[in-house]
């Protein structure tokens, strides 16, 4: 058996062309920029004149830009029907036969093991984890996205075999409290808040947004967090948020430090466009902030050239581990912000991406699992397997 990995390890990217699997350009999921102004307040945010007419004033406005049939293009589909690309499929044996042809393409890394396994024989395995949806069901409150005991146990075994890091679009802390466990990197934001082990050398492109701090026992930890100066915006960004959605009934306004989440999941239909259009008259004057589509959620982020896949590619350097040749990276994860990480590895021709989905979607992922139980059977069979010997 190889050397176990014992280590306890702690803990917005520019406009990509439509790939060939058809997976939708950021910039046609990302609001497009303000306007300019001259005037601004400390935190960068625009003084717009009450001239100015809002570029989505209305909530006409609203529907003609698309954002409303982005949100509901991005979201799961109602609960008795399955959507691929624009289509909308019943539930019953239609539905069954568009997933099983889906999974032609993406096939179960599960029933796929073996030959993952086989492919990957002799490297060294990474794996990156998101967390709703992927460790933990999605659930109607964000608050209470708890995973299962036999996950988080799962998990522990993992990582004790592997390097394995949670990215997140949930805040650092947030997805810490959830997981409970020191041995993990944790990325939260998407990535844009990364705690892991202090090294003699930070990775060279990355040396200035490195700093050094200390975690809650004490230690000596290295922090990276490359939209540091957008906290103020942010913070702005979310109470205003958090003021003018507080009669619209199920909203959710959470902010996780370097973005801000507006959860619709438990929010009638009939008031998504009201929400999108609070969301982008505010960013209006935030010409340094833009808004990507998630899964019943409108994500606010700061626009640096920077995502899952940059973190990614970020941890890969930090640990050492970014020589393709030796390394078999693993990304599991259900939503559209994962894709940033599927098509790094694609791109790079090393490891693979397994898209977390009970419906078929096009996706940068080689292999699929169905839901979050699926998931931690994969992760069981890998530690079984590391123990076997015969990884």
């Amino acid at each position: 058996m190889k050397q176990e990995h014992t280590s306890p390890v702690l803990t917005d990217s520019p406009p990509l062309a439509k790939s060939r699997l058809g997976i939708p350009s950021p910039l046609l999921l990302c609001s497009p920029p303000a306007p300019s102004y001259t005037s601004r307040s400390l935190s960068g945010r625009l003084l717009t004149s009450p001239q100015k007419k809002s570029m989505l004033s209305t909530l006409e406005d609203v529907r003609e830009n698309g954002w409303l049939d982005a949100m509901k293009a991005s979201s799961p589909p109602r609960k008795g029907a399955v959507r691929d690309g624009n289509s909308i499929f019943a539930m019953h044996e239609n539905a069954e036969a568009a997933y099983n042809s889906w999974k032609l393409k993406y096939p179960s890394a599960l029933s796929s093991f073996e030959q993952l396994v086989t492919f990957a024989k002799g490297k060294s395995f990474v794996l990156f984890l998101d967390y709703d949806g992927t460790l933990s069901p999605i659930v109607d409150d964000p608050d209470a996205a708890f995973m299962s005991d036999a996950m988080r146990a799962t998990v522990r075994e993992l990582v004790k075999l592997f390097p394995t890091a949670i990215i997140s679009g949930r805040s650092r802390h947030k997805v810490n409290e959830f997981v409970a466990l020191s041995e993990l990197y944790y990325a939260g934001s998407h990535g844009m808040d990364i705690m892991g082990p202090v090294r003699s050398s930070e990775p060279s492109n990355y040396s200035e947004s490195c700093v050094r701090s200390t975690d809650k026992e004490g230690k000596e930890v290295s922090l990276f967090q490359p939209a540091r100066e957008f906290i103020p915006m942010i913070e702005e960004v979310f109470k205003s948020l958090v003021e003018c959605t507080k009669e619209i009934n199920g909203v959710k306004v959470e902010n996780n430090k370097f973005c801000v989440s507006v959860h619709y999941r438990c929010v009638d239909e009939d008031s998504w466009d009201i929400i999108a259009n609070h969301v982008f008259n505010i960013l209006e004057g935030y010409p340094k902030l833009r808004v990507c589509h998630g899964r019943k959620v409108l994500e606010i982020r700061p626009i640096i050239k920077w995502d899952k896949g940059k973190a990614v590619e970020f941890l890969l350097e930090s640990l050492g581990l970014n020589d393709g040749l030796d390394v078999f990276p693993i990304y599991i994860g259900d939503d559209r912000t994962d894709e940033d990480a599927f098509k790094a590895l694609r791109e790079k021709g090393q490891g693979c991406g397994i898209l977390v989905s009970a419906y078929p979607r096009p996706s940068s992922a080689f292999y699929s699992l169905k839901d979050p139980s699926e998931v931690m059977a994969f992760l069981q069979s890998l530690v079984k397997w590391k123990m076997s010997g015969e990884l």
